[in-house]
């Protein structure tokens, strides 16, 4: 062929077509694809072939973005009630392997708790946390109790000492709530119900920080949404109750943990520092982020105006969250808080809420570290 002489065009087809096809040849003109043939599974194992996910992690220690990519989106379902006759007993740690993580997350027992999870955050979306809802007596007992809790810390003040982290007059006000906890439990039980407190309790004392290592972090936090579905599923608390769970008892369980960690300096509990998303807290930004899923002006690139976050935080809890962070640590956001920067990119909240339910998943329910303290009797069996 002359070096001068254009190459030969494809036929003209009957309808005007692009070149998608991911072979070398268009199907449509036989003429040349504009896409190279992609690589084969062997030539390169971290080649995945979909697109990022709507969470864009920066690089980090752990790697984990490739998991969350492939988790799918995890979705509600129906708490399953609890049938007598009933066998209550002290919950106990089981999980100490990534082998039992693996058995955990295969069970029916699992996907329940998951789907209750994301059934909190289904009931909140695009509602104000002051938006009217159905409040029982049992979401008002249960906030009462809270606000003993809030209480108790104005009763034991700091104590005087030159540790960062770990206020010792925490273990006081720990062991004055554990003292109370039965009989904060049995408020909640009807006479029939009344031996499931030995199985409440444990939850519900361990949803509020470690009083041996002053700490606080995720797991403590699941534990309360673990306290929550023992409730759903002895039918305590039914479904439609899960809007006032998220903006009346959730917001004042936020109210005491954000009280906790600044009186008693709790330390983060396997915080990943700059990593992670928060020091403490996951759900918030879950529960938040679906209440903000198609608001007309608030786009998760608003956390950065400060007259937003000045006028909604108190009607938004991924909002709050911003602020507190703000309020706790210093200098640039993008530095201390890159992951919750990257997000603020994502062009919608429902990706947002997506993909945070896929990190929970991933980052916190798979860890040993975190799901080794989760507790199993008989309303969450192993």
């Amino acid at each position: 062929m002359d070096e001068k002489e254009a190459p030969p065009q494809p036929p003209p087809t009957a309808f005007p077509h692009h070149h998608f096809s991911p072979s070398t040849t268009c199907i449509n003109c036989g003429g040349p694809t504009a896409y190279p043939t992609p690589p084969p599974p062997s030539s390169n194992p971290t080649y995945i072939p979909i697109r990022f996910p709507a969470v864009n992690l920066p690089t980090n220690p752990t790697n984990t973005k490739e998991a969350i990519m492939r988790t799918p989106v995890p979705q509600s379902q129906k708490v399953v009630p609890l049938q007598p006759p009933y066998s209550f007993q002290t919950p106990v740690k089981i999980i100490s392997s990534q082998n039992d993580i693996v058995r955990l997350h295969s069970s029916p027992t699992f996907a329940n708790f998951l789907g209750f999870v994301v059934s909190l955050s289904e009931s909140i979306k695009s509602h104000k946390l002051s938006d009217p809802c159905h409040v029982s007596p049992a979401v008002c007992t249960i906030v009462d109790v809270i606000e003993k809790l809030i209480a108790f810390v104005d009763e034991i003040p700091p104590v005087p000492q030159s540790a960062r982290y770990g206020n010792v007059a925490y273990r006081t006000w720990h062991d004055r709530m554990s003292s109370d906890a039965e009989s904060f439990m049995l408020l909640l039980l009807s006479p029939d119900l009344r031996d499931a407190a030995v199985e409440l309790v444990p939850y519900f004392t361990d949803s509020f920080g470690n009083s041996s290592r002053i700490d606080y972090g995720t797991g403590h936090e699941t534990n309360f949404a673990a306290w929550l579905y023992c409730l759903a599923r002895l039918q305590i608390v039914k479904e439609e109750d899960y809007q006032a769970l998220v903006s009346r008892v959730f917001v004042k369980y936020l109210e005491l943990m954000r009280k906790l960690q600044l009186t008693y300096s709790l330390e983060p509990a396997g915080s990943h520092g700059v990593w992670g998303l928060d020091d403490y807290h996951f759900l918030p930004f879950i529960f938040g982020s679906s209440q903000l899923i198609d608001h007309k002006y608030m786009k998760p690139k608003s956390i950065h105006n400060e007259d937003i976050l000045e006028n909604f935080a108190s009607e938004y809890l991924y909002l709050s969250c911003i602020v507190f962070i703000k309020k706790v640590k210093k200098g640039l956001f993008a530095e201390h808080s890159p992951m919750l920067d990257d997000i603020s990119g994502v062009p919608n909240w429902k990706k947002v809420n997506s993909g945070l339910l896929k990190m929970y998943k991933v980052e916190v329910l798979q860890k040993v570290p975190i799901m080794q303290h989760f507790l199993f009797g008989s309303i969450i069996k192993w």
